[in-house]
């Protein structure tokens, strides 16, 4: 371990091993550590002998429940955009050929205390039972709106300029009531708050583009897609693009004490009374507690199921947003189910997750609106866990901490959040034009 290393990276949670894979790809020289004996981190995927160890104590889990190898419970379960970021840097970087995919059943809203499916284009807005006659109208022209709107055809842009124009005007032009505006803005663009409608339109339209185009990638019942056999799977496949690229992976190694000069800047990390050089440091909040602060907790449940969620379709796999006015909350709560159709579950049994941003200290109370629209759980799980953001700076002490994993169901912002420190660490733009159709071989 005496040799140094362009980047140590600490923590095989998802964030720190697509980092590790791209900064492989760039030709920088990594060292990979992890202080536990498994992949994953936060983001691992548990059997269920694992999960009932870890939530249980210890005892057996009961024969009804099935093999215990046939559950890959994900710890973090995100569902991926077909048209966004990760599937473009899971393509850039080749990872698909180590992966599965298969696309999710369906794409739901929570409205006036039931579940509808999420409208995504003009045609579906004219068939949705959210709106009424004259809203669907009104809805169908926004709709066909941003499907023409092109950043590089003013024609397209009706005389307004998005990066003027805030959310709240654009929307307003088209005269959407509130409840329109509710499911187009948290269940469409993804908007974890209503904080959008004050800010520019063109992030808001950019968003409501990539979802209508993930929709069109496979004609199916979502935008989504999964890895069969769950999350677990993309750890390992950044892990093994790093070696391929010379990157060393080190799993088990204890402490894992990051070592710093006397200017405060990291200069090596430490385990086992070897250290390693290095010029940077990259890792989860847990390696480096003193340089983050508590920003929020999450709150979820997890459960065992053996039928779908009830006014879903029957769909094997899907994801609910309840908007947070819906529920009378700060936050958006997030039901995510998935099965055997995904190889995460023996036949006939479901995963489902409620998870929401802790507004108090009873997940039971707080998770019962997204708990009650599971219909009968055969076990249920509650679980918390807080939410840091680091406090550091980069160019100081040379160390790039990861956010926490938030509440949300898909994968949007913590993509980001890899692309912006990638950004700081080699001082560049990731490049992600790629030729989407190259990810056919990744589809099923």
């Amino acid at each position: 371990m005496d040799e140094e290393y362009d980047v140590i990276v600490l923590g095989t949670g998802l964030k720190e091993c697509i980092l590790s894979g791209l900064l492989s790809v760039d030709g920088l020289k990594v060292l990979h550590m992890d202080r536990n004996d498994y992949y994953g981190g936060e983001s691992t995927s548990l059997n269920l002998n694992q999960l009932w160890k870890r939530f249980r104590g210890g005892d057996n889990p009961p024969n009804h429940l099935g093999s215990s190898k046939e559950y890959n419970v994900d710890m973090i379960p995100k569902f991926m955009m077909a048209n966004g970021t990760l599937v473009r840097v899971l393509i850039h970087t080749n990872v698909t050929k180590y992966l599965n995919f298969k696309a999710v059943d369906g794409s739901f809203v929570y409205n006036k205390g039931k579940i509808h499916k999420v409208p995504a284009n003009d045609v579906e807005a004219l068939k949705s039972p959210l709106m009424g006659l004259f809203e669907k109208r009104r809805a169908r022209k926004f709709f066909i709106y941003v499907q023409d709107y092109d950043e590089n055809d003013p024609k397209s842009h009706e005389g307004m300029d998005l990066n003027q124009v805030t959310a709240k005007e654009l929307i307003s032009k088209y005269g959407l009531d509130d409840n329109t505006i509710d499911f187009i803005g948290h269940a469409l663009a993804l908007h974890l708050d209503d904080e959008y409608l004050t800010q520019p339109a063109t992030d808001f339209v950019k968003r409501m583009k990539l979802y209508a185009e993930s929709l069109a990638r496979f004609q199916g019942g979502s935008p989504y897609i999964y890895p069969l056999y769950g999350l677990g799977e993309l750890p390992q496949g950044f892990a093994r693009l790093s070696a391929v690229y010379g990157g060393t992976y080190m799993l088990n190694k204890p402490e894992c004490k990051v070592e710093f000069d006397e200017n405060g800047k990291a200069i090596g990390v430490t385990s086992e009374g070897e250290t390693a050089k290095c010029k940077k440091v990259v890792c989860d909040p847990s390696y480096l507690p003193t340089k983050v602060k508590k920003v929020g907790k999450v709150n979820r449940a997890i459960c065992i199921m053996s039928h779908p969620i009830p006014s879903t379709h029957d769909s094997p796999s899907v994801q609910v947003i309840l908007p947070q006015k819906q529920l009378g909350r700060k936050s958006d709560m997030y039901l995510f189910c998935c099965s055997y159709s995904h190889n995460v579950a023996p036949k006939g049994k479901y995963i489902a997750f409620v998870t929401t941003e802790a507004e108090t200290d009873n997940p039971q109370e707080e998770l019962k609106p997204g708990i009650d629209l599971l219909g009968p759980v055969d076990e249920i799980f509650f679980d918390c866990y807080d939410r840091y953001e680091p406090t550091n700076q980069n160019d100081v002490d040379s160390c790039f901490i990861s956010t926490s994993y938030d509440a949300t169901t898909h994968f949007e912002t913590t993509v980001r959040d890899v692309i912006a420190i990638y950004n700081k660490i080699t001082g560049k733009e990731l490049d992600l034009s790629v030729d989407l159709s190259a990810a056919s071989a990744a589809e099923e």
